[in-house]
């Protein structure tokens, strides 16, 4: 096993963009978007990483740009590595065996987008954020009205919806991103692109949550990211993986509890135990959260794909 990567470097290549995992270079007619394995938590960066997690949000997005392709447009131009050292060389980079070993099976080739200023959430379950809203509006004993849906009264924590509802976000550069209703939404995208937005979000996120459910993973959320490429909405930046979708166990379901996810819980429950004040700089993680962790990706990913990773 190789050791977490986390920061990438490119001699003579622009960097177009640096997230909290992703490190993204200008290529000049695309994007190369190479996924580290930093991890982040509460809005922090952790000391360290999580081994194979930039390869599995890589390799489990190709997975779902191809599979969804039908539904939407993606940004997704190649992973192979052969292709991206071809052309990160005819744009002057001199790739030697270690920028090879760096950039395999975490890479991949997009085209430019002009993202939209919101993520599109779709909720299939009552968790998290919602689960918050929900218990606040006195739904746990009326029926309640949330993001524009009718909800239920008494329902559970991490029940199933009567539908999947698409509730958008602010994108925060720092900080947590802020739910908006979709009147908010329109007022920002226009109401036809919210309304176009909102309905290839719900259907791509239908056609996933089939598809997991063959496998025995249900998808309680998701969040996805569009941008305008020549004119057309196209999905980008990345799909369906553990860090943008809470993945549950479909054979342990029980409504009534928060659920076991196949994401970073373990960091963020070991966190909360330590004493960490949450402030900048993230703490290092011990071994056994870090192990954890990492094979709860590994597991999404080959339970999802059917592929040894």
């Amino acid at each position: 096993m190789q050791s977490p990567v986390l920061t990438t470097e490119l001699p003579g290549l622009k960097r177009f963009a640096v997230g909290k995992v992703r490190d993204v270079y200008d290529l000049g007619d695309c994007l190369l978007l190479v996924t580290t394995d930093r991890i982040s938590a509460f809005d922090v960066v952790m000391a360290n990483g999580i081994p194979d997690k930039g390869r599995v949000l890589t390799q489990l997005s190709r997975f779902w740009f191809q599979t969804l392709r039908t539904l939407v447009s993606t940004h997704y131009i190649a992973t192979d590595l052969n292709y991206i050292t071809d052309r990160l060389g005819e744009a002057g980079v001199a790739v030697t065996p270690q920028m090879r070993s760096m950039l395999d099976g975490r890479s991949m080739l997009g085209v430019k987008a002009q993202a939209f200023p919101v993520e599109c959430v779709v909720r299939g379950y009552l968790a998290g954020s919602l689960w918050k809203e929900y218990r606040q509006a006195g739904g746990e004993s009326r029926a309640v009205t949330l993001h524009g849906y009718d909800l239920p009264g008494g329902l559970l924590e991490s029940a199933r919806l009567p539908e999947p509802i698409f509730t958008p976000a602010t994108k925060a550069e720092t900080g947590h991103d802020e739910n908006i209703s979709r009147a908010e939404a329109a007022l920002l995208l226009g109401r036809d692109v919210e309304e176009k937005l909102a309905d290839i979000s719900l259907r791509l996120y239908e056609a996933a949550a089939a598809r997991a459910l063959r496998c025995g993973i249900l998808i309680a959320d998701t969040k996805f990211e569009f941008g305008l490429h020549n004119g057309t909405i196209t999905l980008i930046d990345e799909a369906l993986t553990p860090d943008s979708s809470r993945f549950w166990d479909e054979a342990i379901y029980e409504p009534g509890r928060s659920q076991p996810s196949y994401d970073k819980q373990y960091v963020r429950d070991w966190l909360e135990m330590s004493g960490w004040n949450k402030v900048p700089p993230g703490p290092e993680l011990p071994s056994d959260v870090v192990e954890s962790t990492a094979a709860k990706y590994r597991e999404a990913y080959r339970r999802i794909t059917s592929r040894p990773l």
